[in-house]
């Protein structure tokens, strides 16, 4: 303790002993640190000063460089997009190809004499259903061998109206098309009814030898028939199982001793939803492009024939003159020579006109895909089921309570039968008079227990919907205790009455994509590879087919029966959305799903140019095009040529394209901000095309040129209906 204090003494003195500092060395030190301030700032004054002249100076050199780039883009414009003009021509040549395979088809029809109508032909398709009305007495088993050509007819009507462009297609050509549909659906029903009528008045002669009830059903590749007749009305009987089946039903007490028939008709299709409309307020553009191009087409043809006139009456004059000098026959000659340019040359104007008017009315519509053709509805009741929103998967589970006709009576070698006027009835569950309901658990739901079809895919478990025929759309009230087993493929639910219903999922589960690549497998065909949250489906087009080459649901290999079978690109997209596989949105699909706008005519332009350039070149999405405006899309591009080995790691091309103009951009996928900086050593161009072409290979571009334009047209359409640039 003395020790401490002892050096705590020692320190204050030794302290103490130190000089002060003055006045005057103070402000000297000060002064020194001022001046060493000033000269820090001054320094830092130049060298920012030189900094930014430098900044200027780069950045003048690059807006000069820019400028000269541009003025080189827009001196060069008109030629590219004279090209691009002739490589789009594939367009409407596969266009023309497409209306005479259409008039090949029927014309191979009408040689065909098989006896089946053509169902574009009114009075052909109005035969076959007034003869059809005509048959009765039709087992359940000729009804559904009837309906596979029904079904054809009525897919044939439906192909029609979605394959024909909207400017080939009258307006009375639509609503007949759309009838016959409508009346051949109906009938094909009607005749569904009678003929269960016919087989429940023979119901007692079928009866189950344990039960004494009937019971039946009868499979198609259409339509799966399930019908139990009440026969012995035992009220101990109430669950209701069908041999080797898990279909069934568990009814109530006064159902199961009730006279009557339960009928489930499974239609694989779905003839209850009505069709959705063909005609748009969007075709009014199209009308309008049409027209002018019409009008301008008429135009340039009088001048040309004015022109041609003129060349006439000069050509007459010269040959007149000829006439005084020459001989007959050397008249003859020159007339000739003369002639044939004038010959040749009307036809080859005509064919140009007519090319124009067709490469237009494609493009307007091509970009009618991607309007906003469909409104969504203003007003829904309640439950009433969005169809813009969701849709039927699965067919249509029609359930019928029937009261059991008369049954057939066997006496004295005759089968006598009461044949009820009215025909088949059903009955009324429950009773809608008052007097019936004053005890609530006399009518309680029916517990029915339904097969999910084997080829529709749920990534959800999926909704029931009943069929309200009053409002005349679907409903989700009256239906509860919904149970799905999905190993099963088992659902089952209460149902206060019985009525039509259907499985519901929502139709823009697929989106947004979470990533899309296009890639050349060989000549004149690419492989589409689209990745959701669910799933991952592979795509392949040639010429005018399209296949799905595999899908997997949560990273799992899943077998499908559309895998290996070439369709046109409509009657896939027909298909996939009726498997549940719907990556297609529509023009309301942005109401519900949160996507990354681009407008419309950019993204034409774009899926053109992609459609036109993906025999020799692959295409991947990149995260990017979120960051850019609606006016631009970013994607990535490599050349890929089919007899090159498989790149691991490959290099690609990252480019941005406005409609008008394109440029590879600086940054990759791994910067980490993004930038509209044009890569060092690359230029703008007006296309894709010409973009590409400055570090594409001469094979790769010669590969390019020489594309079979159904194979461009088909890729071009496949772009357009999963709009990758927008839903992804």
């Amino acid at each position: 303790m003395l020790i401490n204090f002892l050096k705590v003494v020692t320190f204050i003195k030794s302290g103490s002993k130190k000089k002060k500092i003055t006045k005057a060395d103070r402000l000297k030190q000060m002064q020194e640190e001022e001046e060493k301030r000033q000269k820090e700032e001054e320094e830092a004054r130049v060298k920012y000063e030189k900094e930014e002249m430098e900044r200027l100076e780069i950045q003048r050199i690059e807006n000069e460089k820019l400028r000269k780039l541009e003025a080189k883009d827009l001196e060069r414009r008109n030629e590219e997009l004279e090209e691009l003009y002739l490589l789009e021509a594939c367009f409407p040549e596969a266009e023309k190809l497409k209306r005479d395979d259409r008039f090949l088809s029927q014309w191979k029809h009408y040689i065909q004499c098989d006896g089946t109508p053509d169902p574009s032909i009114a009075q052909e398709i109005n035969t076959f259903i007034t003869l059809w009305k005509e048959e009765t007495n039709e087992t359940l088993e000729e009804v559904i061998e009837k309906s596979k050509l029904v079904l054809n007819l009525i897919e044939k009507l439906k192909l029609i109206l979605l394959e024909t462009p909207p400017y080939d297609l009258q307006g009375k050509n639509i609503i007949q098309y759309q009838g016959s549909i409508l009346e051949l659906q109906e009938l094909l029903h009607l005749k569904f009814n009678r003929a269960t009528e016919i087989l429940l008045r023979q119901a007692s002669t079928l009866a189950d030898l344990d039960s004494g009830n009937m019971e039946k059903v009868i499979r198609d590749e259409n339509v799966t028939l399930y019908i139990w007749a009440n026969l012995k009305k035992n009220p101990r009987h109430r669950s209701i199982r069908f041999s080797e089946t898990q279909t069934g039903f568990e009814i109530p007490r006064i159902l199961a001793t009730s006279d009557i028939a339960l009928r489930l008709l499974h239609t694989h299709y779905d003839h209850v939803t009505p069709l959705s409309p063909v005609l748009t307020p969007s075709q009014e553009h199209i009308s309008v492009v049409t027209d002018f191009v019409k009008e301008e087409a008429k135009s340039v043809q009088a001048a040309v024939s004015k022109d041609l006139q003129e060349e006439n009456k000069q050509q007459e004059n010269e040959s007149n003159s000829v006439h005084e000098e020459e001989t007959k026959t050397e008249e003859q000659g020159d007339v000739e020579e003369q002639m044939c340019p004038v010959q040749e040359e009307p036809e080859t104007t005509k064919y140009e006109m007519e090319m124009k008017l067709l490469s237009e009315t494609v493009s307007a519509a091509q970009e009618l895909l991607l309007e906003n053709a469909f409104e969504k509805p203003d007003f829904l009741e309640e439950d009433e089921v969005d169809l813009c929103q969701f849709t039927t998967l699965g067919g249509v589970y029609h359930l019928d309570i029937l009261e059991l006709p008369p049954q057939c009576k066997p006496m004295k070698g005759w089968i006598i039968v009461e044949i009820l006027k009215e025909g088949l009835q059903k009955y009324t569950y429950p009773p809608e008079t008052e007097e019936d309901l004053e005890t609530e658990n006399v009518f309680p739901p029916i517990e029915v227990m339904l097969e999910v079809h084997e080829n529709v895919i749920f990534f959800e478990n999926p909704m029931v919907a009943r069929w309200d025929a009053e409002g005349k759309h679907w409903k989700t009230d009256g239906i509860s205790n919904v149970s799905y087993k999905s190993k099963e493929r088992l659902i089952t639910f209460n149902l206060e009455t019985f009525c039509p219903v259907t499985l519901i999922q929502d139709a823009h589960i697929n989106m947004p994509y979470q990533s899309w690549e296009l890639i050349p497998l060989d000549v004149n065909k690419v492989l589409l590879t689209v990745t959701t949250v669910f799933t991952e489906l592979q795509i392949q087009i040639k010429e005018n087919l399209c296949m799905l080459a595999s899908i997997k649901v949560n990273n799992k290999k899943h077998s499908s029966i559309l895998e290996e079978k070439w369709m046109t690109p409509v009657s896939f997209i027909i298909a996939l959305k009726k498997a549940g596989l719907n990556i297609f949105p529509t023009g309301h699909s942005h109401l519900y799903v949160v996507i990354n706008h681009k407008h419309p005519s950019v993204e034409v332009k774009a899926y053109r140019q992609m459609a036109l350039l993906s025999s020799a070149f692959a295409f991947c999405w990149s995260k990017w095009n979120t960051a850019c405006d609606s006016k631009k899309v970013i994607f990535q591009v490599r050349e890929h040529l089919l007899k090159e080995e498989p790149i691991q790691n490959p290099n690609w091309t990252l480019l941005m394209f406005s409609g008008d103009r394109a440029q590879s951009l600086k940054i990759n996928e791994s910067s980490d901000a993004f930038s509209e900086v044009l890569k060092e050593e690359t230029e703008f161009h007006s296309t894709l095309y010409h973009m590409v072409k400055d570090f594409a290979s001469q094979e790769a571009m010669r590969e390019v040129r020489h594309s079979n334009c159904q194979f461009v047209d088909s890729v071009c359409h496949m772009l357009l209906s999963t709009r990758l640039l927008s839903y992804s």
